[in-house]
């Protein structure tokens, strides 16, 4: 894989494309789940892009202290249908936490995990840190990691 981690800036007008695609391709038409991908925070956010043979195969974004929550926060964390079940989700979760601590140092991080994931999240040293909620019609958890 060909990780990159980049701002706003860095992206070039074919990764965001293709950002969009893959986040939009899972969330909306896989998930079945109609909600407003384009939130106004991408601007925001640091994104890892992995690609694979030059394809994007892997998505994650993140944001400094204080954007989303008190903490750093990683979300929509995505693989596409052509590497699901290869293991990649551990490496897209083990670079995404890296590049936060690159760019904020050790601090907190904080996610909205699928409940169905908490297990997987849990195993990368995430634990849950309040009640469950409905997000989008998708049962969600609180969750975070120490630094």
């Amino acid at each position: 894989m060909d990780w990159q981690w980049k701002a706003w800036d860095g992206l070039t007008k074919s990764d965001l494309y293709k950002l969009m695609a893959l986040r939009q391709a899972v969330f909306v038409v896989e998930q079945d789940c109609p909600y407003l991908d384009a939130d106004g925070l991408d601007e925001k956010a640091f994104h890892l892009l992995g690609f694979k043979d030059g394809r994007l195969g892997a998505y994650a974004r993140a944001f400094a202290p204080g954007e989303v929550y008190a903490e750093a926060a990683i979300g929509r964390v995505v693989t596409a249908d052509f590497v699901r079940s290869t293991g990649l989700g551990r490496p897209l979760m083990q670079k995404a936490i890296e590049g936060v601590r690159n760019t904020w140092g050790s601090v907190p991080i904080k996610l909205s995990a699928q409940a169905h994931l908490e297990a997987y999240y849990n195993s990368l040293g995430f634990e849950t840190c309040g009640p469950g909620y409905d997000e989008d019609g998708i049962p969600h958890l609180p969750m975070r990691k120490e630094p």
